[in-house]
């Protein structure tokens, strides 16, 4: 029987990465789509995952031939880790992968593009030129030169995030869990200390149970009034009810998401914050996209097709 590997993945910009697996395996690509997965999954040995379909228990009741998940992230949350534990099937990431992770700075990017979004009101601003509405005086924003940028999350994309903060003359601190040495012009602190310090707060950590809400309530309620709160890491990393209080009421004077809590509902309309920035300007979404350009996609995929083979050689499958 030859190994099938299931991609649910979007390689149509860089289908030639896959070809090194197909030499060795039946490879099916289908669209990213839940009930597809639940139909596929029954016949297949790897699963190639996208992000945006969530890998539930039940997906792999059925999957009696699975022996590994490879996702080209470093997020795990659309995977049930657990489930797959229990059923001995390896999951295998772009987390720990460290060296080629440096490479890789489009989520960085993103978190600053959100940040001048929001601070200088753009996508709102656009919208007005593009229907002729000139009113310039309308969309004064905020300068950032001067300003304190506070990082959480000292690590890889927090240190580039710092490196661009610094780049535009911003005073840069930070907080981190790991033992790790700052550098030059970055002052590392506890998240109690920064928090009320910080003009931007820009998130930088994992997803786990113990980062789960670690924004909440009583965090936001020590931001300095005016602050703005960017996030590129994961939506349930912050209190949303207490996130959309603070963008209503203060202290924040505004929010840049790429991410947010339950991206796998089917009714993101009624997402409480999406239909919130619908109607204010001071939240700024994107749909999850920080990793999503054609430079890094091709290269993550291509690092994940790599662990996918080493993982069969392993196996001694091919």
């Amino acid at each position: 029987m030859s190994i099938r590997v299931l991609s649910l993945a979007d390689t149509s910009d860089c289908d030639d990465v896959l070809d090194p697996l197909r030499r060795v395996a039946d490879v099916a690509i289908r669209p990213a789509d839940a009930a597809i997965l639940r139909t596929e999954i029954v016949n297949t040995d790897i699963y190639l995952a996208a992000l945006q379909v969530r890998i539930e228990a039940t997906h792999l009741d059925a999957a009696n031939r699975l022996k590994a998940i490879a996702t080209p992230s470093t997020g795990l949350d659309h995977i049930d880790l657990a489930a797959a534990q229990e059923r001995n099937i390896t999951v295998l990431s772009l987390k720990d992968d460290k060296d080629f992770l440096n490479s890789l700075t489009a989520t960085a990017e993103l978190a600053w593009a959100l940040l001048l979004g929001v601070v200088r009101r753009l996508p709102w601003a656009v919208q007005a030129a593009h229907s002729g509405d000139w009113a310039r005086d309308r969309f004064r924003g905020h300068q950032i030169s001067g300003k304190t940028l506070g990082i959480v999350g000292y690590g890889r994309l927090g240190r580039m995030v710092a490196e661009f903060g610094k780049a535009f003359r911003m005073r840069v601190i930070a907080t981190d869990t790991g033992h790790t040495r700052p550098a030059g012009g970055v002052e590392l602190m506890s998240l109690e200390k920064l928090l009320p310090q910080a003009d931007v707060v820009s998130i930088h950590v994992h997803l786990t149970e113990s980062t789960r809400g670690m924004i909440g309530r009583e965090q936001i309620a020590q931001m300095k009034r005016g602050a703005v709160l960017i996030n590129t890491s994961r939506g349930a990393i912050v209190d949303e009810a207490a996130l959309l209080d603070a963008l209503k009421s203060g202290p924040l004077l505004g929010a840049g998401l790429d991410v947010i809590d339950g991206e796998w509902r089917t009714d993101l309309p009624q997402h409480p914050l999406i239909q919130y920035a619908a109607r204010h300007q001071n939240l700024v979404i994107s749909p999850h996209i920080g990793g999503v350009t054609f430079e890094s996609q091709r290269m993550a995929y291509a690092r994940t097709v790599e662990m996918i083979l080493s993982f069969l050689r392993e196996k001694e499958l091919i």
